[in-house]
């Protein structure tokens, strides 16, 4: 499917799950919304913290179509699943945000590291989750955010596990796309992170890593959501983890020389 075509199954209900695998020639998209009051803030957070937060698209107030991520884009349809927060809680989870919506809400737009695993797997590079059908896992790290006003929270990671010499490519290859996390933020020693057991992912499921591979960590666009969880907002909307938003933006116009 094309992403326009992948967006109208998502927002038909024909699609729900995870989108890793999907669309593999086009950028997913991480999202953030918010009222406008907070907006600077939350903008300023995400150019302090670039690795975890590339922006590819910020909309203007009320607005959910943002035409530069795609054609007859919804930003309230087009996502299999949105966590509502509420006061930093997780409320609940839904798959549309159209009762939800209000004329103050500005979306972010974060590049996703699923835009560049069809580049992985055209070298070879083998991607468990996909393998296994199921989410990328995901864990919150000690490191901290960058502050900005009320926005703070931890970096939280996606991990990969590879053999050693696929780690190498890894690195060269998605070096070349900081506008999706670009190159892995650790390898191996999951403690170093503060991850005390790899089998149980705060985000996201547990893959199988099989003797001789190597924990591969990369930024997650899902470190906002710990953000937002630490503002304790009234009423804050992310994407579901692993559940993006699929744009037009073509990946190879992502990259950097």
């Amino acid at each position: 499917m094309t992403p326009y075509e992948f967006r109208h199954a998502v927002r038909n209900g024909t699609f729900r799950g995870p989108t890793a695998g999907h669309c593999g020639d086009f950028a997913q998209a991480n999202l953030a919304i918010l009222p406008e009051a907070q907006a600077h803030d939350f903008l300023r957070f995400c150019h302090a913290n670039p690795k975890a937060c590339p922006l590819l698209g910020v909309g203007e107030p009320g607005d959910y179509r943002i035409d530069t991520l795609g054609r007859d884009l919804d930003i309230r349809t087009d996502v299999p699943a949105y966590n509502i927060y509420r006061e930093g809680r997780l409320a609940e989870r839904v798959e549309s945000l159209k009762d939800f919506w209000q004329r103050d809400f500005v979306v972010f737009a974060i590049g996703c590291s699923f835009s560049f695993e069809a580049m992985l797997a055209r070298e070879g590079i083998p991607l468990r989750h996909v393998e296994e059908g199921c989410n990328v896992p995901m864990y919150r790290t000690n490191i901290a955010n960058r502050r900005a006003g009320v926005f703070g929270g931890e970096l939280v990671v996606s991990m990969r596990p590879m053999r050693g010499a696929d780690a190498i490519r890894a690195v060269q290859i998605t070096s070349r796309y900081p506008g999706v996390h670009g190159a892995p933020v650790h390898i191996g020693a999951p403690a170093e992170l503060g991850i005390e057991n790899l089998e149980h992912p705060d985000f996201g499921d547990p893959v199988t890593i099989r003797d001789g591979e190597l924990p591969v960590f990369w930024a997650c666009g899902v470190t906002p959501q710990t953000a937002l969880m630490a503002a304790r907002l009234p009423l804050a909307i992310a994407h579901a983890p692993g559940h993006m938003l699929m744009t037009d933006i073509a990946n190879t116009s992502l990259a950097v020389f």
